[in-house]
């Protein structure tokens, strides 16, 4: 089938594009920064977006199917072709952006719901989400093979995959004897100017990390202020908030940054690809965030969005996960002798440091804002 690419204009690059249909009607929107619904003011954005939504529609008498995801082209490419291999008259079109920007989108088209399905974010950004009414009740198959703490008590949302977060850092620049073991170690000031970090906006990996500093901060002392100080001296050391991941490793790999704090999963992906990079699992605890799925309230094929959501979320599905895109079940009826070795020997060094959703979800947005307006880059080099 013949198909082609055609731009589409980023609010702040211009650089991203959708595969946008001539003849096969294909189009995944490649991480749009989603800058127009961020910006209610720039009304020719806002168009532009609705322009493109129309556009990427299908021509080939398929019904599409919509999926809003963080997850990465390769694995939603996957699920694309698998899914649609199983329901040919389907048309599975996904967007690849941060769960944070997804959760913004959604807000922005509430009253005109554009996406079916909703596959990947912290569980914090899914509770916020129930709370505003933008996803469905749906309860799949296997909702009793989640823990209690890996699904929303209204049914909104079930838990896909256990993600921790880590230290990361160039293996050829740093070795393993001096890479930092664990969160305070990063904050050493051998490492300033030599750490880079993920926009933390747009990205839930990093609101998480930085959410579960102000919580220890807050579990020790009842303020904020503690976590505060620790991302003030994390911005000392930083040479750059990245502005997506991709950028991210390729800096890492240049050794323009040797350090970096992100999530397991993507870093054991990028060693796949032959990056020289490693990971610390922090020894005082980590984060293990809860990945959700949910459908989109309003969706306007909810039984075809319910259909991908049991397909990608099925056990034949998440040992792909596993083995191809190293992703961690969340669901406890997977046999363990049936994952990588990679996925034991990681649940064996993983101390889990607790989160507590409610304070998350009621708070986080408030301390990010502060982050972005008294700590982001005006530490830098002191």
């Amino acid at each position: 089938m013949i198909g082609v690419r055609c731009s589409v204009p980023d609010a702040r690059l211009a650089q991203r594009g959708a595969r946008c249909p001539v003849v096969t009607a294909r189009c995944s929107v490649l991480d749009a920064r989603q800058s127009a619904i961020r910006n209610p003011q720039s009304a020719f954005l806002a168009f532009l977006f609705v322009l493109l939504t129309v556009a990427c529609s299908s021509s080939d008498g398929r019904t599409v199917l919509t999926v809003y995801s963080p997850h990465g082209r390769e694995l939603l490419a996957h699920y694309e072709a698998e899914f649609e291999k199983a329901n040919p008259a389907v048309d599975v079109q996904w967007v690849d952006m941060g769960s944070q920007a997804i959760l913004d989108r959604l807000r922005a088209e509430k009253t005109n719901p554009q996406a079916d399905v909703w596959f990947g974010a912290p569980a914090e950004i899914f509770a916020r989400a129930a709370r505003e009414d933008l996803i469905e009740q749906f309860k799949p198959s296997w909702a009793n093979s989640v823990s209690a703490e890996s699904r929303d008590a209204g049914g909104r949302w079930f838990g896909t995959y256990l993600t921790p977060e880590v230290i990361a850092y160039n293996s050829e620049a740093v070795s393993d004897a001096e890479a930092p073991k664990d969160w305070d170690d990063v904050l050493d000031p051998k490492w300033k100017g030599k750490v880079l970090i993920r926009n933390p906006i747009e990205s839930g990996t990093m609101r998480a990390i930085f959410g579960a500093m102000i919580l220890r901060s807050i579990k020790k002392t009842g303020s904020p202020e503690g976590g505060y100080e620790w991302l003030r001296k994390l911005d000392a050391s930083t040479k750059e908030y990245t502005a997506d991941p991709s950028i991210l490793y390729q800096k890492l790999g240049r050794q323009e940054g040797l350090i970096t704090l992100y999530n397991m999963p993507d870093i054991e992906i990028q060693q796949k690809r032959g990056y020289k990079v490693k990971y610390s699992i922090p020894t005082s605890g980590t984060p293990l965030l809860v990945e959700g799925i949910a459908i989109v309230k309003g969706s306007k094929h909810p039984d075809m969005a319910k259909g991908y959501y049991e397909f990608v979320t099925s056990i034949p599905a998440l040992l792909v996960s596993a083995e191809r895109f190293t992703r961690i079940p969340a669901r406890t009826d997977i046999p363990a002798n049936s994952l990588p070795s990679w996925i034991r020997e990681a649940q064996a060094k993983i101390v889990p440091m607790p989160l507590d959703q409610d304070v998350l979800a009621q708070h986080l947005d408030e301390w990010m804002r502060y982050w972005d307006t008294n700590i982001r880059n005006q530490y830098r080099g002191k």
